[in-house]
């Protein structure tokens, strides 16, 4: 910079306009940095304008929130929320025993804190898997009964959130280990480890999740013998396992590629064998790397949780579809899809968010 052009001493700095900081600033660069932007951004504001009030109407101004009988609910001009009211704890229980609800609402609470003390980093220690150890006995306790003075419930009878959670929970928590197995396997330089793998990945992801509920469900008892007979619920749970592991070891298959093959050359190097060298640098790695496609596995199988009901297994949305059966209740179906639909975005987004912090907590660790 010439002497000329530069600032005299004690000169104070120019602040920048008022267009370009706070609200407006971001504002213009977001929205208003171009032509079509700004157009874009105006028609999705008019969008908005025309379609909010009408759906605010319905859902909270003009709708039905005490508990009202459904020739009232006819006559209001908005939502019918006295339907949840009066069929709620059909759609979230199905058709486990009406006295019994307190058993599958605490085997919830302890699924749920078993998840949310995995989501903490802090406790991912070996205790960890004693912990699910623990939570999954509690809620088979809960859900089965028999001992300690709890009525025997059997499988068909359980339904709703409850059902919907286990088959989810547990289909994630053992297919991840299934998966980096497939996906080490597929990888191995032996080659019947590989073929196997290969088959079973590709056989697997060629078919599409109902056929295998389908085929758990009706023709896998045929080839037991005469009297032998496996637990509904567990083929349907089998089913989901295998599916959701051989599409995750693809996932996890990606991952073991990005990594350079700098990383287990310096592994050998420093002495460490294969399986060393995969469990503490190489696998950690890989993880980290397809944390978003691994999530985008988890919620799409925690949706597929609703085909069990095609097999006959009262998940979320078949204890709905019970609840509308209701011919006095039946006009009212689009709130319970509603609430129901409230209930799937939540699980869904509380993945998505943790998935979103979970990468952003290890990349600033790796880049440190």
């Amino acid at each position: 910079m010439d002497r000329a052009s530069a600032p005299a001493i004690g000169t104070p700095a120019l602040r920048p306009p008022a267009s370009d900081v706070g609200p407006l600033g971001w504002l213009k660069r977001n929205l208003f940095n171009s032509p079509l932007n700004g157009a874009l951004t105006i028609a999705a504001v008019a969008f908005l304008a025309w379609i909010v009030p009408p759906i605010l109407e319905w859902v909270v101004f003009e709708a039905i929130w005490r508990k009202a009988d459904p020739q009232t609910c006819r006559a209001a001009a908005g939502a019918c929320w006295a339907f949840v009211h009066e069929k709620g704890r059909l759609i979230i229980f199905g058709r486990y025993p009406f006295a019994e609800h307190w058993r599958p609402l605490l085997a919830m609470v302890l699924l749920l804190a078993a998840v949310g003390i995995s989501c903490n980093r802090n406790y991912w220690r070996s205790w960890l898997a004693a912990v699910w150890v623990v939570a999954l006995a509690g809620v088979g306790l809960l859900m089965w009964g028999g001992v300690f003075g709890l009525s025997f419930v059997p499988t068909r009878n359980w339904g709703g959130l409850p059902l919907t959670l286990i088959l989810a929970v547990v289909g994630m928590v053992a297919s991840f280990p299934i998966a980096i197995a497939l996906a080490l396997g597929r990888r191995s330089k032996m080659p019947v480890i590989r073929a196997l793998s290969v088959a079973y990945i590709e056989l697997i992801r060629g078919v599409p999740l109902i056929s295998l509920l389908f085929m758990a469900s009706f023709m896998f008892p045929l080839f037991l013998p005469t009297g032998a007979n496996v637990n509904e619920l567990l083929r349907a749970q089998v089913a989901i396992i295998m599916f959701t592991a051989a599409y995750l070891a693809e996932v996890i298959r990606g991952g073991l590629q990005a990594i350079p093959k700098g990383q287990t050359e310096a592994a050998a190097s420093l002495g460490l064998s294969y399986w060393q060298s995969t469990r503490m640098i190489v696998l950690p790695q890989a993880l980290r790397v397809v944390i978003p496609p691994m999530v985008n596995t988890f919620i799409s199988m925690f949706k597929d949780t609703s085909l069990v009901a095609i097999v006959g297994l009262t998940d979320l949305l078949l204890a709905l579809r019970q609840a509308i059966a209701d011919p006095s209740w039946r006009a009212f179906f689009l709130e319970g899809y509603v609430f129901i639909a409230v209930i799937y975005f939540a699980f869904c987004y509380f993945m998505s968010k943790y998935s979103q912090r979970l990468e952003r907590d290890l990349s600033a660790g790796r880049r440190h």
